[in-house]
């Protein structure tokens, strides 16, 4: 990595991870809430859409094989990102539409998630190998962590924000709040990744790993028992979280009968939750670490426990509303999920790079890719199942609520089963363990990150 590429590097590389977040909160929390409730729609249509733009996603691994061969990855970032609010615009014009004309609203809105899903496979992956070219490897975890950080922070502000434009809501004011959050993330990450990729030598090295033809890299991956395991546990410990992805807001709204900007406002309460969450655990990664090498595995099970013991709570609300914390069970259960993924992304970092040296074997783009993939299927399969099982449950019991307290329910079995999965699946040497939160200005209070020992294999 050039000496240029400092923690400056990384606040650049977060800000764009941050652009892709803001907008994509948009289109999978508001738009879901507005279809479902100013529209009364049935919660299977905006499901399926978040679904479908899941779906397309499960690109994701040639996008990392293609990171890895040595593209350039700024033009796929800006490009996907360009492409992202584009779509999530067209997706505010089909609400609007549906109103009026339900058909031609439908078929928009099924073309502007396509767009979407592209939009994030490219630059979100292309986004994560670029860090790890750029990225000394001591500094990989910590960046990682960073990115990850204000993408949830750009959750919470992009839904602030919004909560306090859209009102009093009207489509238009919608439509104007998503196109203006689209343009002020894409000049944003523009301006982060400005000459960033052209300083110093962000191109992969030809290795035998990464100028072979997809399908054979994907194949010889795919066979590493370790990465066959993790994918197996992202993708069910996914299905455990996507369920309250498509359902919180629209649940706000019919069972404590909160305003499009009051449940924007819960969105936000929950990011801020989730912020905060993957921050404490980064934290205690980081000092704790050394004595509790198996620090990941336990700060994961902590999450899926406090999202458990929430979504439990959520299921019950409903039977005493008028007293029921809705905002504050809403930040714990963003705390939980935050633990959760900080710690499932400290586990991707620390096997991503194999087993052959501090700078990996050449594949790591192509194994984020791999994940990546599997907790897309997991969020598709998991936001249409949230769905069909809040419209199914609802008209058997004869109430929607019915229908979100099934699916809190179900959501937190599926917590249970993924504590009891990273026992298993998170398992790293040490030195890997704590390779996502080592090095960070918070917890290495050494400035001079030259006399650090590397660990032997990370990757973003």
């Amino acid at each position: 990595m050039d000496s240029r590429h400092g923690w400056l590097t990384i606040v650049r590389l977060a800000l764009a991870q941050t652009a892709i977040g803001a907008i994509v909160v948009l289109t999978t929390s508001t738009l879901n809430r507005v279809m479902i409730v100013e529209l009364g729609l049935a919660a299977t249509l905006p499901s399926f859409l978040i679904s479908l733009h899941y779906t397309v996603q499960l690109s994701r691994p040639r996008f990392g094989h293609a990171s890895d061969v040595g593209m350039r990855r700024t033009p796929w970032i800006l490009g996907g990102i360009a492409l992202l609010a584009c779509g999530a615009l067209l997706a505010a014009c089909a609400t609007g539409i549906m109103r009026t004309a339900p058909i031609p609203g439908y078929a928009l809105a099924l073309v502007a998630f396509l767009i979407i899903g592209a939009g994030v496979g490219a630059s979100g992956t292309a986004l994560l190998t670029l860090a790890a070219a750029i990225v000394t490897p001591e500094r990989r975890g910590p960046a990682a962590t960073l990115m990850f950080t204000m993408m949830i922070a750009g959750f919470a502000l992009t839904t602030s924000l919004a909560a306090r434009f859209l009102e009093p809501f009207s489509m238009m004011r919608l439509i104007a709040v998503t196109g203006t959050v689209g343009l002020c993330a894409l000049v944003s990450a523009t301006l982060a990744l400005w000459r960033l990729e052209g300083q110093g030598r962000t191109a992969a090295q030809p290795t035998e790993a990464r100028t072979g033809g997809f399908s054979g890299a994907f194949a010889g991956v795919w066979q590493e028992r370790r990465t066959r395991g993790f994918a197996y546990f992202v993708f069910l410990s996914m299905l455990a979280y996507s369920g309250q992805d498509v359902v919180l807001e629209p649940f706000g709204g019919i069972a404590f009968g909160l305003s499009p900007a009051g449940t924007t406002r819960l969105a936000a309460w929950q990011n801020g939750g989730t912020f905060l969450g993957m921050l404490v655990v980064a934290l205690a990664g980081g000092l704790l670490g050394r004595r509790y090498p198996d620090i990941l595995r336990w700060t994961a099970i902590l999450g899926c426990v406090l999202s458990t013991a929430c979504l439990l709570a959520l299921a019950a609300a409903p039977l005493d509303a008028q007293r029921f914390p809705i905002f504050g069970v809403g930040a714990v259960l963003g705390f939980g999920l935050g633990a959760f993924t900080i710690s499932a992304i400290g586990a991707m970092m620390a096997m991503a790079g194999g087993t052959s040296g501090p700078e990996g074997d050449g594949r790591q783009g192509l194994r984020m890719g791999v994940w990546g993939a599997a907790q897309a299927m997991a969020f598709a399969g998991g936001g249409l199942a949230a769905g069909l099982m809040v419209d199914i449950a609802g008209y058997v019991g004869g109430s929607a609520v019915i229908g979100y307290m099934t699916v809190f329910l179900c959501e937190a079995a599926l917590f249970v089963i993924a504590g009891l999965l990273a026992r298993r699946a998170i398992r790293t040497d040490p030195a890997r363990a704590t390779a996502a939160f080592r090095s960070s200005p918070i917890t290495q209070p050494q400035p001079d990150v030259t006399n650090v020992k590397p660990p032997h294999s990370r990757s973003t």
